[in-house]
């Protein structure tokens, strides 16, 4: 059946499927956080949530789509939070490649960005699927409300890196699809939690030693079946069944 639908549409359907679930999951903050997905081949046309609107309610035409060369789009009734609108637009034009955008402000990430010199470290087999793909910015400086913000923040996502810890703010997630990114979340929050837990005991760390922690992530790379994939199918099959709506 998923022939006859458009990709703009399919795209649309993953999206409001990852707000049901990061709202399942305790990944959202109140209406705030912003996922969007490119729905052109250069990246510069892309869904974004529309500000005011509570993950737990989200459905697939409540995404604005947006063109990330004319600003005047994301005005109006149904507007994007304007740091949204910062973050996303400038991404998406100067990193074609990450065709989804997840910004939240998840606690056990978050709560690892408030560390002084935090580094995410190798603790456990889901950390190590983000050996050599995280970038950090330990410099807060209040809220993106300039373009020249998401300018300095693609920077750092630049050069292969797929995870940006933000000092004191929370972290974004880029990947080649919405499944992908919402995988890559979902692990990163667990990998969070577990180092959270953990520093929490006061005993030392048994870290993975770094040879085999790199040889843990490109096995996570090169894993033989369709993992995130299979993962974010199984999730909208449960919304499918509980919560079919989302989709409309």
């Amino acid at each position: 059946m998923s022939e006859s639908i458009s990709p703009e549409i399919l795209t649309r359907i993953d999206l409001a499927a990852a707000f049901r679930w990061a709202a399942r999951l305790g990944m959202h903050e109140s209406i705030a956080n912003h996922f969007s997905a490119a729905v052109s081949d250069d990246g510069k046309r892309f869904l974004l949530n529309p500000v005011g609107v509570h993950f737990f309610f989200f459905f697939s035409s409540d995404l604005l789509l947006l063109d990330a060369g004319h600003s005047q789009e994301a005005s109006g009734a149904n507007a994007a939070d304007p740091t949204a609108w910062y973050l996303h637009a400038e991404l998406h034009q100067r990193l074609p490649q990450a065709r989804c955008i997840l910004h939240t402000h998840m606690p056990h990430a978050t709560a690892l960005c408030c560390l002084q010199d935090f580094e995410f470290l190798m603790l456990d087999q889901n950390a190590c699927r983000f050996h050599g793909r995280i970038a950090y910015d330990r410099n807060y400086s209040g809220m993106a409300l300039e373009s020249s913000e998401g300018a300095r923040v693609a920077g750092l996502l630049d050069g292969g890196k797929s995870v940006l810890f933000m000092g004191n703010h929370g972290v974004i997630v880029v990947a080649p699809s919405v499944a992908q990114a919402f995988d890559e979340l979902y692990y990163l929050e667990k990998a969070a939690q577990l180092q959270v837990l953990a520093l929490s005991t006061g005993r030392p760390l048994a870290l993975i030693p770094e040879p085999v922690a790199a040889l843990a992530g490109a096995q996570w790379n090169n894993y033989p079946t369709r993992f995130s994939e299979l993962h974010f199918q199984a999730l909208k099959d449960i919304l499918d069944q509980q919560e079919p709506d989302y989709a409309h």
